[in-house]
């Protein structure tokens, strides 16, 4: 499970994530529609970049590999106005 910790202002804040809904999320990400509208969206902005293709097939091992690892501490930042962030496997 991945665990999003913020501290706001005094206050924390302790979000899990299921494996489940990332997996759900990388589909979501690697499907043909998504792609094309945010495309689309970035060419109404007058952007340049294009959003990559990305294969379902090549994210897999990636969310398989992220159970092997618990409690690793994968994003641990403060920003200047006090607000910090911490994401941990």
């Amino acid at each position: 499970m991945l665990k999003v910790g913020l501290k706001v202002k005094g206050k924390s804040f302790m979000v899990p994530v299921p494996y489940v809904v990332l997996k759900l999320f990388s589909s979501v990400i690697t499907s043909r529609r998504f792609i094309d509208f945010i495309n689309k969206s970035i060419k109404k902005g007058g952007e340049k970049f294009v959003f990559p293709k990305i294969e379902k097939r090549d994210l897999k091992p990636l969310l398989d590999g992220l159970t092997k690892y618990k409690g690793l501490l994968l994003v641990d930042t403060k920003l200047k106005d006090g607000t910090e962030v911490t994401i941990r496997l």
